[in-house]
């Protein structure tokens, strides 16, 4: 982005922002696939060519991380190992190599007046991306935008500012190699809060905003926004075991679910066992959770298995992103569903069994964005999903819904054709 001399003036920063993302918008609404593609190439060679300097970009952040005071969760979140910057590329070749959205009739069909109306999809315009400790968002969300024909105004937290100016840099030059606007994906260049206000607020220039973070950053988006926003609150992930499940399937997916990454927003939170199977599958469940070191704040029910805690009230509906799960005895599976209604976040919910029925009933009667059967909720992941990435997971029920990938970032036209035609 063209260097901006006074810092201090934000709303004029962000003005001056949003003016040059809408003009590269429109450039981008028809710029051809190949174009894209070649761009986020460059990129993705960019970013491991200068691996080195991203790394050594992240060990600034790590250090404010530290001295901020920072959670082993955010910090976690927060690290670039050469092992995730792999990661990093291979998602922007990933979403390099996705079929292009812009322009794809999604229906077509004729009148008896003479016309020919088709359906095409069409870049949304302008995206907000506000997002907290994870410098790899820069990449996913300038990507995936891209690919999507839309313009990106990029804010990344203080946390990762170095980090992510670093891999933005590279996102800048794959832009340039392919001749398109640099504008196309910008990142706000100051700390300052009050540059997030501002984005919430530019009717004129953006379109969408999408927050990436905890409970604080979203609530405020969804208070504070006057553009739609896509996002969901928290990750309140329940697995419910059927008395018809596997014992080993159940064993293995809990376990992945609840302690491959626990501060990730698919991390289960809360486990629902069927009175039938509290006495087999469930024990061995729990058993084995807590022998991994997760405390399970169990309910009356399950307090007798030995390394239980006693849980309240407060831990139904509560997100941990720790290594803490609350496990609650239902009656049937309708209780089971009933729990989830009351407490869930509408983000991913699962079903561990083998019985079809219960397997149907289930998956017609939670509403969540993911559901789950016989899968670890950890895959609730837009590049799990083969979208090669995602922006962000979204729960609410107009326009995008779970991973926000470079499909649900369009809307769409109707182009309507004759020879002709008047309407009498």
């Amino acid at each position: 982005m063209k260097a901006m001399k006074d810092m201090s003036d934000i709303p004029a920063i962000m003005t001056e922002i949003g003016r040059r993302a809408k003009a590269a918008a429109a450039e981008l609404a028809f710029t051809p696939p190949a174009r894209k593609t070649e761009a986020l190439e460059a990129a993705a060679e960019a970013v491991w060519a200068r691996r080195a300097e991203i790394v050594e970009a992240n060990k600034q952040d790590l250090a404010f991380g530290r001295d901020k005071g920072l959670s082993d969760a955010m910090m976690d979140r927060l690290l670039l190992t050469e092992e995730r910057i792999k990661g990093i590329v291979d998602g922007l070749r990933a979403i390099a190599g996705q079929e292009d959205p812009v322009g794809k009739v999604i229906a077509e069909w004729d009148q008896p007046s003479g016309l020919h109306i088709q359906r095409v999809r069409t870049p949304l315009g302008v995206v907000g991306v506000i997002y907290e400790s994870r410098p790899n968002v820069t990449a996913d969300a300038g990507a995936l935008c891209l690919k999507s024909g839309n313009a990106v105004i990029l804010r990344g937290g203080s946390e990762s500012f170095h980090s992510s100016r670093a891999i933005h840099d590279c996102l800048v030059e794959g832009l340039r190699k392919a001749g398109l606007p640099e504008d196309s994906i910008q990142l706000v260049p100051t700390r300052d809060r009050a540059a997030v206000s501002a984005l919430l607020t530019m009717t004129d220039y953006v379109d969408v905003i999408v927050p990436r973070g905890g409970k604080g950053l979203v609530g405020l988006v969804q208070r504070e926004a006057r553009v739609p926003v896509f996002a969901h609150l928290e990750g309140i992930v329940h697995i419910y075991i059927d008395p018809s499940a596997d014992p080993v399937k159940a064993l293995s997916v809990v376990m992945n679910a609840k302690t491959r990454r626990t501060g990730i927003c698919g991390a289960a939170e809360c486990l629902l066992i069927h009175r039938d199977a509290v006495d087999t599958i469930g024990q061995g469940v729990i058993r084995a959770l807590v022998e991994a070191g997760v405390e399970v704040r169990a309910d009356e029910a399950l307090q007798a298995i030995a390394g239980t805690a006693q849980a309240t009230e407060a831990d139904w509906g509560c997100e941990y992103l720790d290594k803490i799960i609350a496990a609650k005895v239902v009656e049937d599976e309708d209780a089971a569903i009933a729990h989830i209604r009351q407490f869930g976040s509408d983000h991913t919910d699962c079903i561990l069994a083998e019985d079809e029925a219960a397997i149907d009933r289930f998956v017609e009667r939670v509403d969540s964005a993911i559901v789950m059967v016989n899968a670890s909720t950890q895959f609730a992941d837009g590049g799990e999903f083969g979208m090669g990435a995602e922006i962000g997971i979204a729960t609410g029920k107009m326009h995008a819904r779970g991973p926000v990938g470079a499909e649900q970032l369009t809307s769409f036209k109707y182009v309507v054709r004759a020879d002709g035609a008047v309407r009498g």
